[in-house]
């Protein structure tokens, strides 16, 4: 059994911007189908299944366990639209789901409209996504990728005969929204090198790909572009946004072959989103210097920006999230100090009130709420110890009803046997970071128990308290469970994230360092026990912390590490880069280039020990390219100075997401946990 692990040849490339020189040794490693690229993958592989032979059993028992609290035969809550009950399935043993509709009455006849089952045979990755049916409910419009590289192909079905037409149209994002005339079909392109989505097409039904009219193209390249239907189901939109800047247009729906007119054209800095009711839009807006956005009403006449009305002032501390509108009332989300809050008006004024909650690791939000006339509100509820629950509460009468709770099979789960509590770190400039933990109530709090601490931070995206019953096979085995809330998220309103992006980003590593040596001071944990776990930007995190302090913890996983960032951020040809100027800064600018050098994981790797780690990527990964870690890895092995445990595990077939299967995803978490978990001296001896 050789447990030599593998080295990768050192091929220097010369990188000079600014007048200043990197020497990247594997810049290589990005030549895709050099068989060479590919052995070195295969011998990382091969290295991690010898080191990684004796946890095989139980990974299948991980997986076994996690699985088996899944409900398999499960039925998603069925929502109503244009007469039709709509509803997902999924049968034991099958992997991909069943989409399949009622009329008018839940106990009418179930008719298929996509037994994915049967469309995902022959193919590694499957995925099918944007269903989007016709207003005469004849006709279905779909996305399909085979490849993992979030291109799709759309395609219409008839959906009384079951004939799927040639129509066939490539390199789409998968959505499409339908005219009033049920011929006319709006999509959107992407650039088929940097797969940005930035051209919407018309498509008339029965004609060529070929023969489709652009009808709109995006031509800043930070702008990514898409297009819907508003809920009153009177205008088609097309939205382009970029990370800081947004702009609409819109088409009333019975006019498909009219021109689309500018609702209020783009201005750097100032982000907005429309909803439609009533001969009026609603505008959700940081105008005017609203950091945590406003609301603000315009007729549906003479949409553009100077004649915007307040609806809603602008609240110092509660960041306005969305609005979800229907006949007789709307419907706030918000958060206040990390916490969703759900606030219902009615119309006519005459009623306001906060939906009533009663904890703090929460997560609560509305769900498919489509049917516009009606007094029902959808939404999600579930805590760190509480399961997923889709309840309907009537606006009028005040009554509520769970739908549906997920159900937690393998009759151990007892949500009584658990505890979660939200604690407060205080960062290095005296800024407090929250955290939310979720534990086994017999777990001791003494500084001996192993920790799993969670983060990502970018984006202004919030990693909420959620439950998770995958996450049980880490709690009943005396893990404690932390989702560091840091800054570049929003957990904590829009200046949250502000603070944690561009030339404040080094903020969202040093957060979560400080909430590590927080956890490990008041004994949650120590630096023996303490993991780190981050993916994709929070690969980029979980790289930057070990560069600044490795000695707290005893493992990493950094799934879909982004890690190689300034040689990323300056080819502008890699899928996704020029939308992230906004987000990073761009390198060509000198200020960027030196403040991303100083935290870029591959760049700032040295010579010093490491934790151990386990690094996982898929090669067709079309948001953080495989050859980011592959580099990272082979750096890592060159430099580190210790003798701890580090891995590279490639998913050959599979990007970004992982695997597409229902359950096949579970074997990617039961690689993860089995990682923690033999570390720890957990796994039984055969």
């Amino acid at each position: 059994m050789d447990t030599t692990p593998p080295k990768a040849s050192k091929k220097p490339k010369r990188l000079e911007t600014h007048g200043h020189l990197r020497i990247d040794d594997y810049y290589w490693l990005n030549e895709r189908e050099n068989p060479e690229v590919v052995d070195y993958l295969e011998a990382e592989n091969a290295y991690y299944e010898t080191m990684t032979a004796h946890t095989k059993d139980f990974q299948k028992e991980l997986y076994g366990e996690m699985k088996g609290r899944i409900k398999e035969d499960d039925t998603s809550v069925p929502y109503k639209l244009n007469g039709y009950w709509y509803l997902t399935r999924y049968e034991t043993g099958k992997e991909y789901p069943i989409y399949a509709r009622k009329k008018e009455s839940l106990e009418a006849e179930e008719e298929i409209i996509f037994n994915c089952n049967e469309m995902a045979e022959g193919h590694e990755f499957f995925n099918l996504r944007g269903i989007s049916v016709s207003p005469d409910n004849k006709l279905a419009a779909f996305g399909l990728d085979t490849v993992s590289r979030r291109q799709y192909h759309i395609q219409i079905k008839n959906l009384e005969t079951g004939e799927i037409y040639p129509d066939k149209i490539d390199n789409t994002t998968g959505s499409s929204t339908w005219a009033s005339d049920n011929k006319t079909l709006f999509y959107t392109k992407k650039d088929p090198v940097t797969l940005r989505s930035d051209r919407i097409y018309r498509h008339k039904l029965g004609t060529s790909a070929e023969e489709d009219e652009l009808v709109y193209h995006e031509e800043d390249e930070t702008f990514s572009t898409f297009v819907y239907k508003t809920k009153s189901r009177k205008y088609i939109v097309i939205g382009s946004v970029s990370t800081l800047t947004s702009e609409y247009r819109i088409l009333p729906v019975d006019d498909p072959n009219g021109e689309f007119k500018v609702f209020s054209a783009r201005e750097r800095g100032i982000e907005y989103s429309i909803s439609h009711y009533n001969g009026s839009f609603y505008v959700l807006t940081n105008k005017d210097g609203a950091t945590n956005f406003k609301l603000m009403k315009v007729d549906e006449l003479d949409t553009s920006k100077e004649n915007w009305q307040e609806f809603i002032p602008h609240r110092e501390n509660v960041l306005l999230e969305d609005i979800e509108i229907f006949k007789n009332h709307y419907v706030l989300s918000e958060r206040e100090n990390g916490l969703n809050k759900m606030k219902i008006i009615r119309w006519d004024g005459s009623e306001d009130y906060y939906l009533p909650i009663d904890s703090e690791t929460y997560v609560m939000g509305p769900t498919t709420n489509l049917d516009f006339d009606t007094d029902k509100l959808r939404y999600f509820y579930n805590a760190m110890t509480s399961p997923y629950a889709i309840v309907e509460f009537d606006m009028g009468t005040k009554e509520k009803t769970i739908l549906k709770e997920q159900e937690v099979l393998g009759g151990k789960f007892d949500k009584e046997n658990y505890r979660s509590e939200r604690i407060w770190a205080t960062a290095r400039d005296g800024v407090k970071v929250p955290v939310s933990l979720v534990y086994h109530k017999d777990t001791p709090l003494n500084g001996t128990s192993p920790l799993l601490q969670y983060g990502y931070g970018s984006y202004g995206n919030t990693v909420d308290p959620y439950f998770s019953s995958v996450r049980l096979s880490l709690l009943d085995r005396g893990f404690i469970y932390a989702i560091a809330h840091v800054r570049g998220g929003e957990y904590l309103g829009r200046p949250w994230y502000e603070d944690g992006k561009l030339l404040t980003k080094m903020n969202t590593f040093t957060d979560f360092v400080d909430v590590s040596e927080h956890l490990i001071a008041e004994n949650y944990t120590g630096p023996e026990h303490l993991y780190a776990m981050g993916g994709s930007a929070g690969g980029l995190l979980m790289g930057a912390v070990i560069n600044l302090a490795p000695e707290l913890y005893n493992g990493v996983i950094a799934a879909v590490p982004f890690v190689d960032i300034v040689t990323t951020m300056l080819d502008d040809s890699i899928p996704l880069t020029t939308g992230e100027f906004d987000e990073w800064g761009d390198p060509k600018e000198k200020e960027y280039y030196d403040y991303m050098l100083s935290y870029s994981p591959y760049d700032q790797a040295e010579a010093k020990d490491y934790p151990n780690m386990y690094v996982s990527t898929g090669l067709h990964d079309s948001q953080v390219q495989y050859w980011e870690p592959a580099k990272w890895v082979a750096k890592l092995r060159d430099l580190k100075t210790d003798d701890n445990l580090l891995f590279l595990d490639t998913n050959m077939d599979a990007g970004h997401g992982g695997a597409s299967g229902r359950f096949e995803a579970l074997k990617e978490t039961a690689k993860e946990y089995a990682f923690l978990l033999d570390l720890e001296g957990k796994i039984p001896k055969k």
